[in-house]
């Protein structure tokens, strides 16, 4: 690499790092949830009948099928989710937003929103936005189809 694209490529991996965390620590400390427990809420809350098969959640939120166990067992203890065989083929294992999870992502969103926009949209201009959208894209598809995320077409 020269020196710009070092420069960049470390720009990213701090941001790629940072972000993450300090999302988490704003999750943990205002709603007691890490960013992965939002995350799999949130998937949840915007999917039809608030349901997702576990596979097709695991992708959504880019975790293991393991991690993923661990964490909707830990989020059915509090209520917030449920886990149900899917009736239209056993081998798969749904995973139900509940009511109470419902509430709970409708009262953490907010906060996580307003950390999102003060740590990624607040420090740039409107151009930065979109060049920022354009180029997450650019990265995204170049490391391959990713059925999770629908905002990584080319602009």
């Amino acid at each position: 690499m020269d020196d710009d694209e070092q420069e960049a490529w470390l720009a990213l991996v701090s941001t790629g790092t940072r972000l993450p965390a300090a999302l988490d620590r704003q999750l943990q400390r205002d709603a007691g949830i890490s960013h992965f427990e939002y995350q799999v809420l949130a998937w949840l809350s915007m999917s039809p009948e608030r349901t997702l098969r576990m596979s097709a959640l695991a992708n959504f939120v880019d975790g293991s099928l393991s991690r993923l166990s661990h964490t909707a067992k830990r989020l059915e203890k509090e209520g917030w989710i449920r886990r149900t065989p899917d009736p239209a083929n056993g081998r798969y294992t749904l995973a139900v937003l509940t009511d109470q999870g419902w509430d709970k992502v409708a009262a953490a969103a907010p906060g996580h929103v307003a950390e999102v926009r003060r740590l990624v949209f607040d420090p740039l201009t409107k151009a930065q936005q979109k060049q920022l959208r354009q180029i997450g894209r650019r990265i995204s598809n170049a490391i391959g189809p990713d059925n999770a995320c629908p905002a990584t077409t080319n602009d």
